[in-house]
């Protein structure tokens, strides 16, 4: 099982679906990227993941040229609001899938805000990918 998740700057929401993901079953082969890749993690999606004990330190913020050319059994979008355009992925994919998530690096306040908005993302995000993983992979 291969999985590609996507997004635009592929620095924060991609990659907690990618740790979320891979923390679920360590036999589905799990990458992330972006369509504008920014070349970084978010420092702040790394210690809200570590703080539940999901380490995303060494992940890499790749483009997602580097993965056209591949076989994908899912593809799946994590981009969120109307304002943001999600990547398209054009290659050989049997299943496309479009899970949205508000981007928390565009909180705006208090350093206790900003957290918060990390803190409810991820909790989204985790949310939605066992959802995703329940209905198409653990039980395919």
């Amino acid at each position: 099982m291969r999985v590609l998740i996507l997004c635009t700057g592929n620095s924060c929401r991609s990659q907690m679906a990618h740790g979320f993901l891979q923390s679920f079953d360590k036999n589905i082969e799990v990458y992330s990227a972006g369509t504008e890749a920014s070349g970084k993690l978010n420092t702040k999606a790394v210690e809200v993941m570590n703080e539940i004990g999901i380490d995303i330190s060494q992940h890499s913020s790749d483009s997602v040229q580097k993965y056209l050319g591949e076989k994908w059994d899912f593809v799946i979008t994590v981009c969120g609001g109307a304002n943001e355009a999600c990547p398209a992925f054009i290659g050989d994919v049997k299943h496309r899938l479009h899970i949205g998530f508000d981007d928390p690096s565009h909180a705006v306040g208090s350093d206790e805000f900003i957290m918060s908005e990390f803190h409810r993302v991820r909790d989204e995000i985790k949310d939605g990918f066992y959802k995703f993983y329940q209905e198409n992979i653990k039980e395919a």
